[in-house]
């Protein structure tokens, strides 16, 4: 048995959540603050983080922050893996990503994504129905409107115009199908909106140094291990545009023996995706969970390799 660190995307984001980094937190906010240029700690109130920039750096330094406190004072997982941004902290977790180079790398992520589109475009989540009702309902729309997550059995992310995701609803309920929720992500992330945005992201990668990870990474848009460099740049740079399986991904951590899910702050949306998953091991959010019990699971779940 083996464990998995998970690391969220956007709309996980909490005003105020880099004020509740955990203890010895102070040398990464230099650090970012340094690579940025400007004190991150302003970049968590509700006004900074209708900034897409804003909210993905927000989620970079909270995941590295809680990941490196907890492999501090616990055994390392066997697995990382991050939705969307969250591969970002998952990638400098395993060792595979320099903290400053994905503070610069984040940054400018964020700004190239919101520059395309400042206005009317984002995210909606639709639960009750499987990936190929909501392609067929995909079909039915001209607009611009993609499918972008497969999270779970029954929740399915789309991207695209906000006129083109709002017909898609209204198909979807005028048949009495499926619960839709706008999600607080303002760009169309996963789809092909972003691929000229994500070709400038790579051109930045191209002098990042990336190493092997020394704790397994799974890709959230493949579902598989990357451990070749040159494949983790490519993951990084252009999971953007690529839709998301985190479903597969799961699945396979789950088919790796992995039975212990612990998700890194904030929130605990992907807790709640991993559950279906992992109804033999077990699925916890660091949020709001004592320390000792953390260690106490990750300590098992080493016993148990034994």
């Amino acid at each position: 048995m083996s464990s998995l660190f998970a690391f969220p995307g956007q709309g996980a984001q909490q005003p105020g959540m880099l004020q509740r980094l955990p203890e010895g937190s102070a040398r990464l906010v230099e650090e970012a603050s340094d690579a940025l240029g400007q004190p991150v700690l302003g970049l968590d109130t509700a006004h900074a983080l209708q900034s897409t920039r804003a909210v993905q750096l927000c989620l970079l330094l909270a995941g590295v922050a809680w990941a490196r406190w907890l492999l501090q004072r616990s055994p390392a997982p066997e697995y990382v893996a991050g939705l969307s941004i969250g591969a970002y902290p998952a990638a400098v977790t395993a060792g595979a990503l320099g903290f400053a180079d994905a503070v610069r790398l984040v940054a400018l992520r964020g700004e190239l994504m919101q520059r395309a589109y400042p206005q009317g475009y984002g995210m909606t989540a639709i639960s009750g129905l499987d990936a190929a009702s909501v392609e067929h309902l995909l079909a039915e729309v001209a607009g611009e409107a993609y499918l972008a997550n497969l999270n779970s059995d029954n929740q399915i992310v789309i991207a695209g115009s906000d006129a083109a995701m709002a017909e898609v609803v209204a198909r979807a309920r005028r048949r009495g199908q499926g619960v839709a929720r706008r999600l607080a992500v303002s760009v169309p992330s996963h789809c092909p909106l972003l691929d000229g945005p994500a070709a400038e992201l790579a051109s930045a990668f191209a002098s990042i140094e990336l190493r092997r990870p020394r704790i397994n990474y799974l890709s959230g848009s493949s579902a598989r291990p990357i451990v070749d460099p040159q494949r983790l740049r490519d993951d990084l740079a252009g999971n953007m545009a690529r839709w998301v399986d985190w479903r597969g991904t799961l699945r396979n951590a789950y088919e790796r023996g992995v039975r212990l899910h612990l998700e890194m702050p904030p929130g605990s949306v992907l807790t709640g995706l991993a559950r279906p998953v992992f109804e033999q091991g077990r699925v916890v959010a660091v949020e709001g969970t004592r320390w000792d019990t953390l260690d106490a699971l990750l300590r098992q779940e080493v016993a148990g390799n034994r």
